[in-house]
Parts: structure tokens; C-alpha cells; sequence
């Protein structure tokens, strides 16, 4: 079909009737809930992955991606009215399709360097199967000016120019735990297309499942910008935070006390401190723009080392806190809580609690960690003991604000220790009671 000759009308009243047919290449923890959020509203929708396993799940209308609330049921649903499909034939799916999404993982390695690979792989499926009119959007989060650089991608596969079949970018605005809600109107939509037929016709589609609506930016690299610059924000925001948080530690002062009078001030919002900054988004989209840049990114890289040190820090903590009980790391039990990047996410893409272990490790072999997401060989893969239990433990180490920690009832833990000192690195345990039941008490930024 080609949208590219519809109107805005006309796109939303087809695919709202089911006859747009989607390709949707990455079914993991943003590519599925969307995959079922479109197939929902009307499109029928062919997602694509290299995981036979995932494959076969989906098709039976079972969800791979347990921790998102509400996609069992959206999968058995829009699988069961034959809306959702799931093949690892990349090139037939594309052949299908009217529009084909890229929202494959773009990671990087030690040196900030991207890995385009899954995306290269799935625009060269999609140029196999790329007719006249067909729209190609990439969802997936990457340095501003990829998108167009599949163009020659594209073209030689397919034999078609650019302007023949549209491109675009919209890149997903989406967290784990939330994702079906922020798909459909948590947000506005950011969209940045190559020409004005494109850009009509992919609103028109995002329109009709989002409905905070869309935001069209004058260019598919200034789409890319807005997602990147969002992770920057937050990371250079959140290095700020636990610097502030360090000084306040210098200071005798409570870092949670000062910044939450500060941010009542209308043009103060300074970020949570914390053990570190994790996951598959914020820690990596700064060496998007550093890698980029002809000039030198001070602050951004400043932020990402002081982030990256963190976990050093609560090392730091945990040796300080020890020593004002009178104990040695050597002969210390200790519980770290949390082993994920955050709390009830089964993620541990750069979680601070694995450079934290592994820092640890130098000092103790009396380490335990619990997780409610995780299981004993996580524990051991990651060089700690499991332990659901906090018998004989002599300190206890919060590495993320899983909602069982939040809630921990700590008169209870208090008569089960040996001894009780904590080290909170996400400030969720309630200092003023940890004291009064008798726990030393240190947090990043607090005393």
C-alpha cells in the first residue's frame, strides 16, 4: 500500500480498520509492548526476532517480557483476534508490510563506541522486502544522524530512492514497568521524517495510539537528538546530585533534607542521589553525543566518570560504616539488597551492584546479596552468596529501591542481626527509625 499518496484522515481510518500491516523488528522489552499496543488498535502486526524461544512464545499468545504489567493480556488478546504474529523471517515479514519499525538493542563497549550491527542487519531484511509507498521508522535510541545513514542500506536492496519509500524517526519514549502506558499517552510522540508526506503519514499512524499525540520535528536527526538529549539531561542531572550529595557527606548534612527545600523553588530541580546510574539507556547515551562531537564534551564526560565512580563509593560506605561498629570487612556478613540496575527490573545492563561486588570482593569473602527478581545463580554469577535472610548478617547494603526494600520491617530485621548497621544507597529506609532501633546508619549523601 502506499501511504505516502493518503491523507492524515484516510491512514487513520485504514489502519483502525485493520488494513495496515506493520513489521515490527525487535521484540524485547519496548519492541513487544509496542508491537501489542498497535496490534490493539487496529494493525495487524508481524514482529520479528532472532529468538526462536520468544518466537514461539508469542505465537502461542504467551508474553516473554513478564515484568511489564498488563502485556500478558494484551498478547493473548491481539495474538488470539489474529492481529499479532512473531516470525524470525525477517525478509517475508518486511514483503508484508506497509511499515516496518527498527527497534532492535543498540549498545556499546567499553570505549563508547556503538554496536549498529542489529540495526544494519534488520534494514537489510527490510530493503529485501521494501516496495513503493512503504514508510521505514526507526524506534530504536542512537547517535543523531543513523537513521539516514540506512538510506544507502535502503536503496540498494530494494532498487527504490528515498522519497520513493519514507523514513523516519520516532524514537521510543518508554521505561520498563511502564511501557504500555507510556506508548499510549504518557507522552507525546516525537517524530522527525525525510519529507512532509512522510512526516503527515507517520503522525497520522502514532496519533491513533497515542493520545497525548505528536511532536514533529524538522528533521529525522533532530528526532534522534530529543531521546539522546533526554538521557544526557538526566545523567549530567543525577551527577550533579551526588556531588552535591558527597559535599554533604563532607558537611555533616542530610542531602535529601536540603534538596527537597531547594526544589521547592520553581527553577531548582535537583535529581535523587544514588549507588550509581544504570541500565540500557542512561549510561549510554552520552557517548552518543562525546563520540560525536568535534568539541570537547567536559561536563557530559565529567558527570559519566563521576556516575561510574559511585559504586566505589558505597564500597567506601560500607568499609566506613563497619569501622564505626568496631568490625572488619574480613569477618563481617554482609547482605547486599538488590543486584539489578533497578528495583523489580530483571536487568543488570551496567547495574552499579556489579562493579560494587566486585569491588567488595577485595575486601570480603562474606558477602550475600538478595534480589526479588533474581535467583541464587544470579547471586553467584555476580561473585556473592545467596541469602534470603538476615540472621547473623552484621550490615546491610540497599543497592536498589526494589518496593520489598522500600517496605522492609525493620524492628524485625533489627532482632534478627548480629550487628546492625545499614548503608543506604538509594534513600528508602527510613534513617530516623534505623536509629532509633540502634542501626548505624550512612547513605549517600547522608549521615
Amino acid at each position: 500500500m502506499n501511504l505516502l499518496n493518503l491523507n492524515k484522515a484516510d491512514i487513520k481510518e485504514i489502519f483502525s480498520q485493520g488494513h495496515i500491516t506493520v513489521a515490527l523488528f525487535g521484540l524485547g522489552k519496548m519492541g513487544l509492548p509496542l508491537a501489542a499496543v498497535f496490534a490493539d488498535k487496529g494493525a495487524r502486526v508481524i514482529g520479528v526476532d532472532i529468538d526462536e524461544k520468544r518466537v514461539e512464545m508469542i505465537n502461542s499468545g504467551i508474553n516473554p517480557v513478564k515484568e511489564e504489567p498488563g502485556l500478558d493480556e494484551l498478547v493473548k488478546k491481539t495474538v488470539a483476534a489474529g492481529k499479532l504474529s512473531a516470525t524470525t523471517d525477517g525478509v517475508e515479514a518486511a514483503k508484508k508490510a506497509d511499515v516496518m519499525i527498527i527497534l532492535v538493542p543498540t549498545m556499546i563497549d567499553d570505549h563508547g563506541n556503538v554496536n549498529l550491527g542489529p540495526v544494519h542487519d534488520a534494514a537489510t531484511k527490510i530493503s529485501k522486502g521494501l516496495e513503493k509507498g512503504n514508510i521505514v521508522i526507526t524506534e530504536a535510541t542512537m547517535p543523531p544522524g543513523t537513521t539516514e545513514s540506512l538510506i544507502p542500506i535502503l536503496e540498494e536492496g530494494s532498487g527504490l530512492k528515498i522519497g520513493e519509500f519514507g523514513l523516519a524517526h520516532c524514537p521510543e519514549r518508554t521505561m520498563t514497568g511502564t511501557a504500555i502506558r507510556d506508548i499510549t499517552g504518557q507522552y507525546p510522540k516525537i517524530v522527525g521524517a525525510s519529507d512532509e508526506n512522510t512526516l503527515q503519514a507517520v503522525k497520522a499512524i502514532y496519533e491513533v495510539i497515542n493520545s497525548k499525540g505528536v511532536i514533529p520535528m524538522s528533521s529525522i536527526k533532530a528526532a534522534e537528538a530529543v531521546k539522546v538529549f533526554e538521557g544526557v539531561y538526566r545523567d549530567v542531572n543525577i551527577a550533579l546530585a551526588n556531588e552535591l550529595a558527597l559535599f554533604c557527606e563532607e558537611q555533616n548534612l542530610d542531602a535529601l533534607e536540603v534538596f527537597t527545600a531547594a526544589n521547592t523553588q520553581p527553577y531548582c530541580h535537583i535529581h535523587r542521589p544514588g549507588a550509581g546510574v544504570g541500565g540500557h539507556c542512561i549510561p549510554v547515551y552520552p557517548w552518543f553525543v562525546m563520540n560525536l562531537s568535534e568539541r570537547p564534551t567536559r561536563l557530559i564526560r565529567t558527570a559519566r566518570t563521576l556516575n561510574d565512580e559511585m559504586p566505589r563509593h558505597m564500597v567506601e560506605l560500607t568499609l566506613k560504616a563497619l569501622n564505626m561498629a568496631g568490625l572488619s570487612a574480613k569477618n563481617a556478613n554482609i547482605m547486599v539488597l538488590g543486584l539489578t540496575f533497578r528495583g523489580d527490573v530483571y536487568e543488570f545492563r551496567k547495574s552499579p551492584s556489579v562493579p560494587y561486588l566486585k569491588l567488595l570482593s577485595e575486601w570480603s569473602d562474606n558477602i550475600y546479596a538478595y534480589d526479588p527478581v533474581c535467583s541464587e545463580k544470579d547471586a553467584e554469577r555476580y561473585g556473592a552468596k545467596w541469602s534470603e535472610k538476615f540472621e547473623g548478617m552484621d550490615i546491610i547494603v540497599v543497592m536498589n529501591d526494589a518496593k520489598e526494600f522500600k517496605e522492609m520491617n525493620l524492628v524485625k530485621i533489627a532482632e534478627e542481626m548480629r550487628n546492625k548497621i545499614i548503608v543506604d544507597g538509594r534513600g528508602i529506609v527510613d534513617k530516623e527509625k534505623a536509629k532509633e532501633l540502634g542501626f548505624i546508619y550512612l547513605g549517600v549523601g547522608r549521615r
